[in-house]
């Protein structure tokens, strides 16, 4: 699947570049605050108006100290997928769960130097990962090559169990490392600046394919 990251996007022009993007399979929502990472980003009213704009499902990742306070809300506005960094919560499985019981896709996301231990006791309650393959907070960075190693192993810890978590990957995906990516076993592939950097959104998505 590919889910570009409206992070990139023209906002001026939201109408327009939400629809040329609808031959993706999930639009992406970065939602910062300005504390856990550095950058701050859009708010309630906006994901209000993109909810309006797209039947696509929205994949909310938090980058936010405080994940809790917004998954009520987010739910309301009809995200479907909402994904929190476990440093970020003291009890993660709890807001996990939470989070399916508001009908919502649930999964946690881990920075690149973060391990994939950490995912060891909650993993079998997770719907997907997303695993960052730049330090988040930015859009354009380049792709952190050990990124592909940590996907493999990911995709070697939920086969073995058989375990239904997807794997997403966010930071740097272009049509330059998109098939290794995908080689990994990474299902879901989250692009913003290759996407909507290109003069051709629905050709850029192609090429994430392969």
């Amino acid at each position: 699947m590919i889910a570009p990251s409206v992070l990139s996007c023209d906002f001026g022009r939201l109408r327009e570049e939400i629809a040329a993007v609808e031959s993706a399979d999930v639009i992406h929502l970065d939602i910062m605050d300005g504390h856990y990472v550095p950058n701050l980003t859009f708010g309630y009213v906006l994901l209000e108006k993109i909810r309006s704009l797209t039947s696509l499902p929205l994949d909310a990742h938090l980058m936010v100290t405080n994940p809790a306070s917004y998954v009520e809300r987010l739910a309301k506005i009809g995200v479907d997928w909402i994904s929190f960094h476990q440093e970020c919560e003291f009890h993660s499985h709890r807001l996990v769960q939470r989070i399916k019981e508001l009908g919502v896709k649930a999964g946690l996301a881990l920075n690149p130097a973060v391990p994939l231990s950490t995912l060891e006791c909650i993993l079998p309650d997770l719907d997907y990962v997303l695993l960052m393959s730049v330090n988040p907070g930015f859009s354009g960075q380049s792709f952190i090559p050990a990124a592909l190693e940590k996907v493999r192993a990911l995709r070697n810890m939920i086969d073995t169990d058989k375990m239904a978590a997807l794997i997403e990957i966010d930071g740097g995906v272009n049509c330059d490392n998109a098939a290794r990516i995908r080689d990994a076993g990474a299902d879901i592939l989250v692009s913003a600046s290759y996407i909507f950097g290109s003069s051709n959104y629905a050709a850029a998505i192609k090429s994430l394919r392969g």
